[in-house]
């Protein structure tokens, strides 16, 4: 399965979604989706941010590219620096939402392959919790 997520910043805040259905319910993980036939992965990940999250954002530079294998399918996954270019955020799928600050990305119960992502994020993140 491939696909897109986006590591939304807001200065030194990540905004972390928990997932509201399927098998891995309940997870923490960064907002995204599949890409379809056509799309190039940054149009794939700003149509899937405006679709769960009825929020525009614009889409920046690959942070990572991450290969995981879950127990029934295995995931490659493109994650993109984003920022919010319209709109706030209306959870349409998810159970919550966060913004997180680098101390507290270790705060919600990561879904496997997203957590593998933290480390870099809490690398790029240069300021403390307010």
């Amino acid at each position: 399965m491939h696909v897109v997520a986006a590591v939304i910043r807001d200065g030194d805040r990540i905004f972390a979604t928990q997932r509201g259905y399927g098998e891995q319910k309940d997870g923490w993980e960064f907002p995204g989706g599949k890409i379809e036939a056509g799309e190039t992965p940054q149009q794939a990940l700003a149509r899937e941010i405006r679709e769960e999250l009825d929020t525009g954002i614009t889409v920046g530079d690959c942070l990572t590219s991450i290969e995981y294998d879950y127990p029934t399918f295995h995931l490659s996954m493109q994650c993109f620096w984003a920022t919010i270019c319209d709109g706030e955020p209306v959870l349409k799928e998810h159970e919550a939402a966060k913004w997180l600050c680098a101390e507290e990305l270790d705060s919600v119960a990561w879904l496997p392959a997203d957590l593998t992502v933290i480390p870099l994020v809490k690398e790029k993140l240069t300021t403390h919790c307010a």
